[in-house]
C-alpha cells in the first residue's frame, strides 16, 4: 500500500498528517509539564534571569531603562549598567516574542507552544524529504527526546530558534528545490527566518546557513538570472534584518560596534587566541577540542535517552541516503556537524540543558535517525514509495525493528526521561516555595518594603525577583546585601518602604530595619 493513501486523507490532511498534530499537541502538553512542574515557571540559570528582564523592558516598549540607584544592589545576571541605562546583553529577539508572553501574562506558555511548531515543522520536513513515515518517526523521536523536553521546558531562547531554523530549511527547498507558480513567498518566508534568527542567534543563525550558502553559491553559478535575482534578494534580506542587530547595540550603549557580552565579561568573545575566554592563553583549538567532546558526550544520552547507543540508527540513515539518492536532505542533515564546527570558536561548551548550542539542528539527528529506522525496518523512505509486503522469515525484519525501537523509547522513558528532566526540578536551589515567605499575609501587611536578601547563592536572591516589576512599585522590592555601608544607601533611596532584612536559610523571619546578629 503506498505510503500516503488517498483513502487516508481527510479535507487537506492525510492519516499522516493527523498523527503527526497530535504528537505536536503531545508535545505541548508535555513541554507544559516539564515547565509546570520541574521549572515551576520560573527561571533557573543566569540566562533565565536575563531573558525575563529584557522581555519585561520589551513589554513596557523600551530597549532600556534607567538604571537604579545603587545598580550592584539590584544585581541581574547578564543585565550590564552602562551611561546610567540598564540593559540586557542578549539580542532582542527572543525577548522581543517572550515579551508578548509576558504582556499577556503567558510567558509560561511560549516555549510549550514553540515545541509543538517544532515538531509540526520536523514531520514536514522529513515528509518533504522522505516520506510520511520518515516524518513520523523524527517527531516521535523528537517528542521522546530528552534533550528536546528539557529546552522546550526552559524560558531559553532555543526552542525559538529551533522553530526559525526548520522554518529556513523548509523555506528554502520551497524557494530552490521545488518547482513552483511563484517562488517568491517562500524566498522571502526563508529569509526572515534567517535574518530572524540572526536576531535571536547569531552564531546559530551563521551555524545554520553555512551548508545552505555553498548550495546558493552554487545556484548563483548554474542557475538562470531569475534565481540569482530571487538570491540576491534573499541576501538583502538576511543581511537588512541581522543589521538590526548593530542598530540595537547603537541604541543600548551608544557604539553600534561595542558588544554588550563584553560589558559583562571582557573576554565573553568569539574566535581564538589571548583575550578569548577565561584561560591566560586565551582560547585554543585544543580547548575549543576539549570542550567540544564534552558536549557531544552529554548530548549522546541526553538525545534519545539510550546513552551512547543514541547514534545507532544514524549510520543507515546515511546508507539509505546514499541508496535512495535522496540528496535533498544532505542539506538538513549537515546543520548539526555545521553548528560543532562553528562553535569551536566560542570558548566555553554547553552541558546542563544537554549541548544546547547545538540545539537548533536537532532536526539533523532525529531525520538521520528516523530515516535509518524507516531503511532497516524496509518502511518507505522515499517519496511516494509504496510498502512493501514480505514473505517468509523477511516478515520478521520490521517486526524486529519495531521491537527494538520501542525497548529504546520505553528505557528512556521509564529510567532516563524521568532521572534527567525531573533531576532539574529545584536547580541552583530555584524552587516556587522560595516566594511563599512573602505571599502569606503577615509578609503582606509588610508592604510597600524594602527586602534586602543576604543569601548563600545568589539564584536565592534570583528567584525572589520574579515578584517585582522593572518600574519598582510592587509592594516588595528585593535587592542582594553587598555590606552594611552599599545596604544604607540603597534603603535611603526608597524612604516610603520599611526595611527588611531577609536570609534565605531562615525563610520565615523578617528582620527588621537591621540585620541579623550572626
Amino acid at each position: 500500500m503506498p505510503d500516503a493513501p488517498p483513502a487516508a486523507r481527510f479535507g487537506s490532511l492525510t492519516r499522516a498528517d493527523r498523527l503527526a498534530l497530535l504528537l505536536s499537541l503531545l508535545a505541548v502538553l508535555l513541554a507544559y509539564l516539564v515547565t509546570d512542574r520541574v521549572f515551576e515557571r520560573l527561571p533557573h540559570i543566569e540566562d533565565e534571569v536575563a531573558y525575563i528582564w529584557q522581555a519585561r523592558a520589551t513589554a513596557m516598549g523600551r530597549l532600556t531603562l534607567a538604571s537604579p540607584p545603587q545598580p550592584k544592589s539590584f544585581l541581574v545576571p547578564f543585565v550590564v549598567d552602562y551611561h546610567g541605562q540598564r540593559f540586557g546583553k542578549y539580542p532582542p529577539g527572543w525577548s522581543a516574542l517572550l515579551g508578548i508572553g509576558v504582556l499577556f501574562g503567558v510567558r509560561w506558555l511560549v516555549n510549550p507552544l514553540l515545541a509543538g511548531l517544532g515538531v509540526w515543522f520536523t514531520y514536514r520536513l522529513g515528509k518533504r524529504l522522505s516520506s510520511e513515515t520518515v516524518g513520523l518517526l523524527a517527531a516521535l523521536l523528537t517528542v521522546s527526546s530528552p534533550f528536546f523536553l528539557m529546552n522546550s521546558g526552559s524560558l531559553l531562547s532555543h526552542p525559538f530558534g529551533l522553530v526559525l531554523s526548520l522554518g529556513f530549511v523548509l523555506a528554502w527547498l520551497d524557494a530552490w528545490e521545488t518547482p513552483a507558480v511563484n517562488p517568491w513567498p517562500p524566498t522571502l518566508a526563508a529569509a526572515l527566518c534567517l535574518g530572524m534568527l540572526a536576531l535571536t542567534r547569531p552564531l546559530t543563525a551563521i551555524g545554520i546557513g553555512l551548508p545552505f550558502a555553498f548550495h546558493g553559491l552554487y545556484l548563483l553559478i548554474k542557475r538562470d538570472w531569475q534565481t540569482r535575482r530571487r538570491l540576491v534578494v534573499f541576501c538583502l534580506i538576511v543581511l537588512a534584518l541581522a543589521s538590526l542587530q548593530f542598530a540595537w547595540q547603537f541604541a543600548a550603549t551608544g557604539n553600534p560596534w561595542l558588544n554588550p557580552y563584553t560589558l559583562w565579561w571582557k573576554y565573553d568573545k568569539i574566535g581564538f587566541g589571548p583575550g578569548v575566554g577565561r584561560l591566560s592563553t586565551g582560547h585554543t583549538l585544543s580547548q575549543a577540542k576539549v570542550n567540544t567532546i564534552f558536549s557531544l558526550k552529554v548530548g549522546a544520552h541526553d538525545l534519545f535517552g539510550w546513552g551512547f547507543y543514541s547514534w545507532i540508527f544514524m549510520p543507515f540513515g546515511l546508507l539509505a541516503i546514499l541508496r535512495y539518492r535522496l540528496w535533498r536532505a544532505v542539506l538538513p542533515v549537515l546543520v548539526f556537524p555545521s553548528l560543532v564546527l562553528v562553535y569551536l570558536a566560542y570558548w566555553i561548551g554547553s552541558w546542563l540543558f544537554g549541548p544546547r548550542y547545538y540545539y537548533e539542528g536537532l532536526y539533523s539527528l532525529t531525520l538521520l535517525s528516523a530515516m535509518g529506522i524507516a531503511f532497516l525496518a524496509g518502511w518507505p523512505v522515499q517519496p511516494g514509495q509504496a510498502w512493501q509486503r514480505y514473505a517468509g522469515w523477511l516478515r520478521l525484519r520490521p517486526l524486529l525493528v519495531t521491537a527494538m525501537l520501542l525497548l529504546l523509547l520505553n528505557a528512556n522513558l521509564v529510567f532516563y526521561t524521568p532521572l534527567r528532566v525531573g533531576g532539574m526540578y529545584g536547580l541552583y536551589n530555584a524552587s516556587r516555595s522560595r516566594l511563599a515567605p512573602f505571599l502569606r499575609p503577615e509578609a503582606q501587611e509588610m508592604a510597600p518594603a524594602l527586602v534586602i536578601v543576604h543569601p548563600d547563592h545568589w539564584n536565592e536572591y534570583a528567584v525572589l525577583t520574579d515578584l517585582q516589576d522593572l518600574r519598582l512599585d510592587t509592594p516588595f522590592i528585593f535587592v542582594i546585601s553587598r555590606g552594611t555601608s552599599a545596604d544604607r544607601k540603597v534603603a535611603a533611596a526608597f524612604p516610603g518602604r520599611q526595611v527588611i532584612h531577609y536570609y534565605p536559610s531562615d525563610p520565615y523571619t523578617f528582620y527588621l530595619g537591621v540585620p541579623r546578629d550572626d
